[in-house]
């Protein structure tokens, strides 16, 4: 397609905080979160006129004119169409990408102190550094994983073990996944992404001991052999549905 000079629309990411609430403004889908900055999807979905706008609390989008891919409204046909069918992220782009809720939008949370720390204080702290924590929606690159000892868990896992944030998430990134209801190859496709691109060094698998959970074991396994990433860690730990933790590897 060839470019020409028309109005579209400019994203500021310094402005940017990804809060997502111009995705829904965009009636053609053209504006999408990626690595928790809103970018455009396409030239070509843009159709320049700026209804966006008043929905940026940081001012970060404005119109100008620049060559550019002309409006296809075939195309934005098409991608609302992908939009629609992918609308809970299942698909690896999507995975990889995130969407476009501003509930999705990427967050570090306050250091936690210490679980000891806290309780001595007489205090039970949340330990969870970051947001989102669905591995479907995580970035899969970004500072989570910078030097990171990385927790992959079942999303059960937390419901059936009490110390849940003081003995497996403290000092840990953490993305979560149900085997079972969800894609794994999916799962195997973005860890591969996280593992390979990221300065990772360890990565413990939390999983329960009913059988249809060890599949998040065996995508982590994968996406390290893929990887290429043999200098990974890679700790198991099973957790029984009274609560009980025990160390596999």
């Amino acid at each position: 397609m060839n470019a020409t000079t028309r109005k579209i629309v400019r994203i500021d990411e310094d402005k940017c905080d990804g809060c997502g609430l111009c995705v829904p403004s965009c009636a053609e889908g053209a504006i999408v979160i990626v690595d928790g900055k809103a970018r455009l999807a396409a030239d070509n979905l843009c159709d320049g006129l700026g209804n966006c706008l008043g929905k940026c609390p940081k001012d970060a989008i404005t119109v100008e004119e620049r060559p550019a891919d002309q409006f296809d409204e075939d195309a934005v046909a098409q991608h609302k169409h992908r939009l629609a069918a992918h609308n809970a992220p299942r698909s690896f782009a999507q995975a990889l990408h995130g969407g476009g809720c501003p509930g999705t939008r990427m967050r570090t949370l306050r250091k936690a102190p210490p679980a000891a720390t806290a309780a001595a204080a007489g205090a039970v702290q949340s330990q969870l550094g970051h947001w989102p924590v669905q591995l479907s929606l995580v970035p899969a690159q970004g500072p989570i994983w910078q030097d990171a000892d990385v927790l992959i868990a079942a999303d059960c896992v937390p419901f059936a073990m009490p110390d849940f944030h003081s003995k497996l998430l403290a000092g840990k990134s953490v993305a979560i996944g149900c085997p079972k209801l969800d894609d794994v190859e999916t799962y195997i496709e973005k860890l591969t992404v996280i593992f390979a691109n990221n300065p990772i060094r360890s990565v413990t698998v939390a999983h329960m001991e009913v059988p249809c959970c060890f599949g998040l074991q065996h995508a982590v396994e994968q996406a390290l052999e893929a990887s290429g990433r043999s200098d990974i860690v890679l700790h198991e730990v099973q957790i029984a549905v009274d609560g009980t933790a025990t160390l596999k590897s």
